[in-house]
């Protein structure tokens, strides 16, 4: 049972991370074309879908945290200080993702394509900062995953 919830979990991380880390990470550079250039109708358009890719994908996010637990309750490392620290940094992530990142780019999306947005953001549209957050939410992917391979007393002798 343990190898199937971590091969479930990994599935969920390479399927629901992974597309949020691409279009977060070409999100800022689109909204400087889109920003540059108000008749660039492709900007636009792409901005719309590099949105909708991280909230959707988002969503199906909270699979990795749900296989998470099981396999590490499976595994009996919950009180691991690594786990710990992982589950932390990865709170963090979701929160830079669901408080910053995302509102960030709705509030983008109205102003470039003319839309409203369905819900208020509290920081100044900037495609710098959203490349800073960005850059924020996959380096804290990547502790986590580097984490996850090199844990201390890991059984895999590396």
């Amino acid at each position: 049972m343990t190898k199937l919830l971590l091969s479930l979990h990994v599935l969920a991380v390479i399927i629901a991370v992974g597309p949020v880390t691409v279009a977060a990470s070409m999100f800022p550079a689109t909204l400087r074309r889109a920003l540059g250039d108000p008749c660039d109708s492709d900007a636009r358009t792409t901005l719309r879908t590099l949105h909708r890719i991280c909230r959707v994908y988002a969503g199906i996010g909270i699979a990795v945290p749900l296989f998470g637990f099981a396999t590490a309750s499976s595994l009996g490392v919950l009180g691991d200080a690594w786990l710990i620290t992982s589950i932390l940094l990865t709170a963090t992530a979701t929160g830079v993702l669901a408080l910053l990142i995302l509102p960030a780019q709705d509030r983008a999306v109205a102003e470039t394509t003319g839309s409203t947005s369905p819900s208020p953001a509290p920081t100044p549209l900037m495609p710098g900062r959203l490349a800073m957050l960005t850059g924020i939410f996959n380096l804290l992917w990547a502790t986590v995953t580097v984490l996850m391979i090199i844990r201390p007393g890991s059984t895999t002798g590396a």
